[in-house]
């Protein structure tokens, strides 16, 4: 995965932000939404755009556009900055792939105690009972 190649492949979108900024927010386009276009990246492998495609599913348009919108500061620049950082964390979590799971064996000394535990609250209910 080549980030300088997949930097070129972003598109931006600014468009008027919400939130504090005074009457600035009503002038200046802040927000940010990042457009990463999944199938037709060409810095992904086949497989690794079907793992995206498989993750992201809910996250994708119709056309397989991935959006990611940053308002967060008074800059357009920093929120740039912020909307690319964040993808890649995403991106990386998401072709990560997941170690698979060694099966134990539960060890002889927790079942005995389990069995232990089970006759003491036996023994202790027997004593409630009334004598007949």
């Amino acid at each position: 995965m080549n980030k300088e190649v997949l930097h070129n492949e972003f598109q931006f979108k600014a468009s008027r932000s919400s939130g504090p900024g005074g009457q600035n927010v009503n002038n200046v386009s802040t927000k940010i939404t990042l457009l990463f276009n999944v199938p037709l990246s060409l810095a992904l492998t086949e497989d690794e755009k079907q793992l995206l495609v498989s993750k992201w599913e809910n996250q994708l348009t119709k056309e397989g556009v991935f959006q990611l919108q940053c308002d967060e500061t008074r800059s357009q620049l920093k929120n740039k900055e912020l909307a690319i950082k964040r993808f890649f964390v995403k991106l990386e979590s998401a072709l990560k792939k997941a170690k698979p799971r060694k099966e134990t064996k539960v060890p002889r000394s927790v079942k005995e105690k389990r069995i232990k535990e089970k006759k003491r609250l036996s023994d202790i209910k027997k004593t409630r009972k009334s004598p007949l």
